[in-house]
């Protein structure tokens, strides 16, 4: 038993250092990407700038736009799982339901990111560098030749370390993959996770500074009695989450009902749209990053309102065409402008101290995120990296949770898992397994937690190997009565891997 947990030990200790590797290699990565984002935009912002003073530079610009996503869609077309954000892709390999090889991905993923994000186009970096670092986990897991429990980890472990070299928030980025991606709180994954997060946050530190991403100063604490105010701004992001989720996922069809174009040029639609919104509100485009710090600048409502439709109705437009990119940092640029619109709304209503306008800016951004990806506890701590303040957590949880409430009493559905189950194929789950784990928690309420293993209709070739209970590790039986809390270790088929995922995800829900 010593030698056993000796071995246990090294195991551990050999996965800890293969993610802090995984992170290094994601910062790199990631901050090489997202520097070359930036500089790219920058270039072309001087272009159109030049524009104003030579109207004929204007073709070459748009003709430039236009070879950008030509060739970015081109891209996609060879690999289609290299388009959009990556995130879907994650999900599905970390649930078993696709394979994917990690060379051809990357590479098409960094170069289209590039070419699509750069010009300007409403498309985030986040969601590629978190596919750009779990293909660096595959990578890595694949030179160490690590196993396929600790290959998942590992893959997760770079996804978790891209979002924290994107946003500079290691402790966000490893939360949102172990309760949006991952949906395992197993400390197998989010102390690797946490490991390779850190790590990479620290090699993009010293390349763009300390300095938090969205650095805005806000100092005055939300009254308490103005608490109403945060309900109502939470519903109210919640019912525009829910458009934005339902316009995200049908706004495809009206791409798929234009006959001249094939699938992998739908990014000129887009790239047509940017040229003259580049040319007249240049420092509109992009993820968003520097429209929001400016948004306390902003006071006229309907100023805030018009900057909003462009950026909900181009997002989506962005977004559908397949080009690489994502929707995370658009997402909280549509929350900081709703959180603008209401606070300067309710100032003008006398209802509102024009200083707490910027609070409700911070506070929208992790409530809209909170309603569309239903993760609310990466939402509340994303920002609060993100703003490098946690001063305000309270305020931050309460529009959170008011809005994911409103979200879901309207039908929302988490966006990422809805954009997963839209590109399952037959062909991604058409492959041979071997044996291999599935790691899963047992939650307060469902149909597992208070029943003996033999009384659960386990999904076939599923046998439970280990229950880990705080610290000990339970050999189980047939009388062995499962707790809330326990995390379950299952032997299955590989080939099986993403039919037991959703059986036991049925077997997690409510009793009745």
């Amino acid at each position: 038993m010593e030698s056993e947990d000796r071995q246990t030990r090294k195991s551990n200790l050999r996965l800890l250092f293969e993610a802090l590797v995984v992170g290094l290699v994601a910062g790199i990565v990631v901050g090489s990407f997202r520097w070359l984002i930036g500089q790219t935009l920058a270039m072309w912002q001087k272009g159109y700038q030049a524009a104003h003073a030579n109207p004929a530079l204007l073709w070459l610009l748009a003709g430039g736009v236009l070879a950008s996503v030509i060739v970015a869609g081109f891209l996609v077309k060879q690999q289609p799982h290299a388009g959009g954000s990556g995130i879907p892709e994650v999900e599905l390999q970390l649930q078993g339901k696709l394979q994917l090889a990690w060379w051809p991905v990357f590479w098409r993923k960094f170069i289209g990111g590039v070419l699509s994000i750069g010009p300007g186009l409403f498309l985030g970096r986040e969601g590629p560098s978190i596919q750009l670092g779990s293909t660096v986990g595959q990578g890595v897991a694949q030179g160490f030749k690590a196993s396929k429990s600790d290959s998942r980890v590992l893959l997760a472990t770079g996804a978790a370390s891209g979002l924290s070299a994107a946003f500079g928030a290691p402790l966000g980025g490893a939360m949102f993959i172990v309760e949006e991606v991952f949906h395992n709180f197993s400390p197998r994954v989010w102390l690797n996770a946490l490991a390779g997060a850190i790590m990479a946050n620290f090699v993009v530190s010293n390349v763009f500074g300390q300095t938090p991403v969205l650095a805005i100063d806000y100092k005055h604490s939300f009254p308490i009695l103005q608490y109403w105010q945060l309900l109502l701004l939470g519903a109210f992001l919640g019912l525009i989450g829910r458009f934005y989720q339902w316009g995200l996922l049908n706004f495809s069809h009206v791409y798929q009902k234009i006959p001249v174009l094939p699938r992998w040029l739908h990014g000129i639609i887009p790239a047509l749209i940017l040229v003259p919104v580049m040319y007249y509100f240049p420092g509109y485009v992009g993820g968003g990053n520097n429209l929001i710090l400016s948004l306390n600048q902003i006071h006229a409502v309907n100023v805030l309102v018009l900057i909003f439709l462009l950026r909900i109705s181009f997002s989506i437009v962005s977004y559908d065409s397949g080009l690489p990119g994502g929707i995370f940092l658009p997402i909280l640029t549509m929350g900081a402008l709703l959180g603008a619109v209401y606070g300067q709304f309710m100032v003008d209503l006398g209802l509102l101290d024009q200083k707490l306008v910027v609070n409700l800016i911070i506070f929208s951004m992790a409530g809209l995120f909170s309603a569309i990806v239903r993760s609310p506890f990466t939402a509340i701590m994303l920002i609060a990296e993100m703003v490098g303040s946690l001063l305000h957590l309270m305020p931050l949880a309460v529009v959170s949770v008011a809005a994911y409430v409103v979200n879901e009493l309207l039908g929302g559905v988490p966006i990422y898992e809805s954009l997963a189950g839209r590109m399952q194929t037959k062909e991604d789950n058409d492959y041979v397994g071997e044996a291999d784990q599935l790691t899963i928690s047992i939650y307060e309420g469902s149909q597992l937690a208070d029943h003996q293993v033999k009384d659960i209709a386990w999904p076939d070739r599923t046998l439970v190997r280990v229950i880990h209970r705080g610290q000990k590790d339970i050999i189980p039986n047939g009388n062995t009565k499962l707790l809330a809390g326990d995390l379950l270790v299952l032997e299955i088929d590989e080939n099986q891997r993403g039919l037991v995922y959703d059986k036991m995800a049925r077997l997690q829900e409510a009793k009745e």
